[in-house]
Order: C-alpha cells, then structure tokens, then sequence
C-alpha cells in the first residue's frame, strides 16, 4: 500500500511539473498604454517610453520571445542614441525589470484569467505529490548503504542527474538575465505575495518561494532517510524553520509595513550587499529600527560569528541556519557523494574559497569609501565596476549557476566548499580558534569508506579515521552525517576544550610493517 501511495505521489509531481513548465507557453501578449504609465517612476519616463514603444502599444504576440524583442530592441536602439549624445538623463536603465514587469503585466491566456486554478494544478498537484512521495521513500531501514555504486565519477551521474542539472542551469539563467520568459511562474503567485508584502510577486519572490518549497519537501525526506539520528532530523527541522520564517515570511511583512526587506539571519560577507549605498541610505531613512538592523548586521559579523563559532565550530551557521546549507543538505542530498575527495580539490578550494573572500573585502572597502567620500575611484578600483563585477561573477554565476545548478554534477556543496567568503571566516575561527572537533577511534574504523563517500565538503573523513585524528577541517560544515553512517560509531561530534583537541596530530600511526599501532610517544 505505502508503495502504492509513492508511485501516485511520483505520478502527481509529474502532472504538476509538466503543468508547471507548460504554463510558460500559454499566453499571449498585448502591451498598453496603461501598463507602461505604471511601470515608470515618473511622468517624463513615461512620456519617453510611451514614445519610443509606440510602435509596439496594442500589438498582440503569440510569442514571449518576438514581444520581449521587440521592446529591448526600441529601447536599445534610442538608448544607444542618447549615449552617443551624451545625453545620460535620458537613457532607459533597469531594462530587465521593465521587461519582466511588461511580460508579466501584458499576458494574456489562462494563467491571468484563472491564476488560482493553474497555481492548484501546477504548485498544488506538485507539492502533494512530492509530500506523498517522500512520506513513503525509505520504506525500510533508515539510513543508507554503501553498496559499492557511490563515487564520484560521471557514470554515477546517470541521465536522470544530467538533465536535473541542465534543467537548474537554465532556470538560474533565466532567473538572473532573463526573468520575463518565467514570468507567467510570478504571475500564478501575485495572491500570495500580494497577502504576505502587499506587492504582486516579482521574480525573487518566486525563486525565494520554490526555493523554500524545495527545502521544506525535501526536509521530510531527509528527515525520512535520517530518523535514526536525532542530530540530523534537529538540525534539519532548524534549517526548514529558519528558511520559512527569516528568509522568507518575515521579510515581506516588513516591506508591509514599510520597513526594508530584511534576513535576520543572512551574515556578511554572504549578504556581499549590505553596504552598498541604497541598503545603508534605506536603512539610515528608517529611524530606530534601521540602525537596530544596520546594528545587529554587524554585530552578528564583528561579534556573533567568532563567538558562536568558537564554541560550536561553523556548523551553527552552516548546518543549522544558512538557506544555502539548508538546500544543499536537503535537495542536494542525494548528490552528496559526487564531491572531489582529491588532493587537487582540495588546493583548488583553499585557493578559490579565499580569493573570493579577499574579493568580497576589496569591493566592500571600494563601495564604502565611495559612499564616505563621495569618491567612486580607490587606488585606480571603481567601486560601481567591482561591485557590478561581484554580482555577476560571484553573487550570480559562482553562488546560482555553478552553486546550486550544478548539484547533480560536483556534489551539494560547490559553494559551499569553492566560493562562499562567509563558510572562509567561519573556517578561520574553526580551524584555529574553536572547542569544535569530530573525534575519532581508530581502533574501532574497519576502512568501509561510507564516511568520506558521503562528506559533501570532499573530506577524506577515512584518512583521519584509520588514524584516530581529531578533524578540524576548516571546510568542515558539522554536518555529521560521516557520523550517521559510520557503521562502528568511530566518528563523534564534540565541543570539548580547546586543550583537547589533538589539531593535526594523530593517535595512531601505520609501522613498517603496516600494521596500524598507537603513537610511541603517547
């Protein structure tokens, strides 16, 4: 019967998902008058963009691909005129905004008449179906097994993962540079938004939605697979938690009540926005509760992060609050295993993990002296450039396209591992300043690998097991699942002393022989 009950749930996410990406291919499009004096920020531009799409007001498209380029091609053409002359106040800026919100505005089909009944059968069909598919998964022991067809290599990809990538991939592309042809997706989710911030669904509303949707349905599998351990099903539950509320609910209620959207949890140098110059002026614009948001924001990266993590090791943050942590161990799951355990891989992530971080400080000094000073340019670094640099190289490609698009291909944590600046800071404190460590018993370890198989930050956790060596990786996230599968209880998450922890020194050691013995000096 629960078998039964999986296949119809598997069936449901199935309807739900083609509905989901045939709802893109719908509509038609019709742009107004209208629609255009409501999009602009003031008479002039509206005056300016009635003007330059005249040619495009009440023509019907068929084709979201023909509608979107025939206005980026108007407003191309009139701004590469007024560049020419020099005539900046007149150039049309936020191109990708205006040509979502007009995709959006202008469609016309059943997603606009009946939007309620789509959001059933896409989001409603789905998400039953993916709840009912992961109540009944791992019908019988919990845990995993590793029966030998776990490894990194591009076989154990399979078709299924390749296209699950691909599919991401494009997603992140068309969420980034292209958000008008998912623009019928915000459409289906306006009563929502609209009921949480009082303000129609825009694309990060939509990717902040399926991106807690993904977290809270693969939570329940992974709480599932894991309910042998109540470490994992905790902190799981404290990721799901922290994802709904602060990432999502809460900050939408705050721009309801006028206030700036806000993460309570999102720390710099993640959150690589925080001083730019329309944050600080929106947060200095709201009186007492702007500079307690201004003020707790720094707190948590001068204060919270050293503190915490000197007695919890990063995985209080890694593991237990970050929305990216929290998808990867949820979603990315089932790809844990793919991670590199190589020696090259790991020089590669202590190189890139650190000249990101050093590139989150460099542009966080460029854009706060320009703000000081009013002076755009430090030592020959625009900070417009940097910043404009930044967020396409690190906060869209490195942290969406590569990060969570290629989950099914590099393993869970790419970014985790590779890129993001706060899991180097977090590292730091850990690796040289913390009570946190993995123990381990060699004596006990019988060399089964499921430990390092499944360390998504690409940790050799056997090595250091065979040897009874303390780990204290700095890329380690405390995830304990090498914990979970260990089939001899070798490996235990601590907070003890500092004196306690052994650092790089390990207990035992191989003789000439090669049998493993204890250290002759202990």
């Amino acid at each position: 019967m629960k078998k039964k009950l999986q296949r119809v749930g598997l069936a449901l996410f199935a309807i739900g998902f083609i509905a989901f990406i045939g709802s893109l291919f719908t509509s038609t499009y019709t742009l107004s008058n209208e629609i255009i004096i409501d999009s602009a920020s003031n008479s002039k531009q509206s005056t300016l963009l009635q003007e330059i799409l005249a040619e495009v007001v009440d023509q019907e498209y068929s084709s979201k691909w023909d509608f979107s380029h025939a206005i980026s091609s108007e407003i191309e053409a009139i701004n590469e005129t007024y560049r020419s002359k020099e005539e900046w106040n007149k150039v049309i800026y936020g191109q990708k905004e205006l040509l979502f919100y007009f995709t959006k505005k202008s469609a016309n089909g059943p997603i606009n008449q009946y939007g309620s009944l789509w959001f059933l059968l896409t989001f409603g069909v789905g998400i039953l179906g993916a709840v009912l598919t992961n109540v009944f998964s791992y019908l019988g022991h919990p845990g995993i097994k590793n029966n030998g067809g776990f490894r990194s290599t591009w076989k154990s990809r399979g078709a299924v993962g390749v296209l699950l990538g691909a599919f991401l991939i494009v997603f992140y592309i068309l969420l980034y540079w292209f958000p008008q042809y998912i623009a019928e997706w915000a459409l289906m989710l306006d009563p929502l938004s609209k009921s949480l911030s009082g303000n129609p669904a825009s694309q990060w509303f939509l990717y902040g939605f399926l991106y807690t949707l993904a977290i809270l349905t693969m939570g329940i599998r992974f709480i599932k697979k894991y309910r042998h351990n109540k470490y994992q099903m905790v902190r799981t539950v404290s990721v799901m938690f922290f994802q709904t509320s602060f990432a999502f609910v809460i900050p939408d209620i705050l721009v309801r009540l006028n206030l700036p959207a806000y993460d309570l949890k999102n720390i710099f140098p993640l959150d690589y926005s925080l001083f730019f110059e329309w944050r600080l002026d929106e947060y200095l614009a709201n009186g007492f509760i702007g500079y307690f948001m201004l003020f707790w924001s720094i707190s948590l990266f001068v204060i919270g992060v050293p503190v915490i993590t000197y007695f919890y090791g990063k995985r209080w943050y890694c593991s237990w609050v970050c929305g990216c942590g929290g998808l990867a161990e949820t979603a990315g799951d089932e790809f844990r295993h793919l991670s590199n355990k190589s020696l090259n891989a790991w020089k590669l992530e202590r190189i890139s993990i650190h000249a990101v971080m050093l590139f989150a400080i460099i542009m966080t000094v460029a854009v706060v002296y320009a703000y000081i000073t009013g002076d755009y340019n430090l030592y020959g670094i625009d900070a417009y450039k940097i910043r404009e640099w930044y967020g396409f190289g690190i906060g869209s490609v490195f942290a969406g396209v590569i990060g969570t698009g290629f989950y099914p291909l590099l393993g869970n944590r790419a970014w985790c591992r590779f890129g993001c600046p706060l899991a180097a800071y977090l590292g730091f404190v850990q690796r040289f300043k913390s009570r946190f460590r993995i123990t381990t018993n060699g004596g006990q370890c019988i060399s089964c690998g499921n430990c390092s198989t499944y360390c998504e930050m690409g940790i050799d956790v056997k090595w250091y097991a065979q040897r009874g060596q303390n780990i204290v990786r700095s890329s380690c996230v405390g995830c304990g699942v090498c914990s979970a599968v260990c089939p001899r209880g070798v490996l235990k998450l601590e907070n003890g002393t500092e004196e306690a922890r052994l650092n790089d020194e390990s207990i035992f050691t191989f003789g000439n022989d090669g049998v493993l013995k204890l250290r002759d000096d202990l």
